[in-house]
């Protein structure tokens, strides 16, 4: 979790293998708890679910375009909801030049051969820090 001026506030463990981004939120934050209701929260399509599982006022997701069928066999999106997804991409693009800017230090990036337990939640969080330190200066 970022701020608007690309400061980290929050990271979640780290798993090994192939894990979906919403799964891993629900073992990081129970869904049966208020966490996001004082909190303005900009997610991706991968959290579609979000709104149902979640309270909150301020949980904002982009609009999914609709699928093809017989009956809507060109779908698309209105001028509306293209504007929406827009202004939200703009503000989502900084958390992911956060995440950039941590996999510069490029032990994020090649593969992690360590093997003392829980030191890969140690490495990025020093990221996390070395990337919110080079903002301060």
């Amino acid at each position: 979790m970022t701020t608007t001026d690309k400061v980290i506030r929050f990271l979640g463990r780290t798993f090994g293998g192939r894990k979906h981004d919403y799964t891993l939120l629900k073992s990081e934050f129970a869904p049966d708890e208020a966490w996001f209701t004082e909190l303005a929260v900009l997610v991706d399509l991968g959290y579609l679910g979000i709104r149902t599982d979640y309270a909150g006022e301020q949980i904002a997701i982009p609009h999914k375009k609709p699928r093809k069928s017989k009956r809507n066999p060109a779908p698309s999106l209105s001028q509306e909801q293209k504007a929406e997804n827009r202004a939200l991409s703009q503000i989502r693009i900084l958390v992911e030049n956060a995440i950039g800017g941590m996999k510069r230090y490029n032990i994020l990036v090649e593969r992690f051969r360590n093997r003392r337990p829980n030191f890969q939640d140690d490495v990025i969080a020093i990221s996390a820090a070395l990337w919110n330190l080079s903002l301060a200066y």
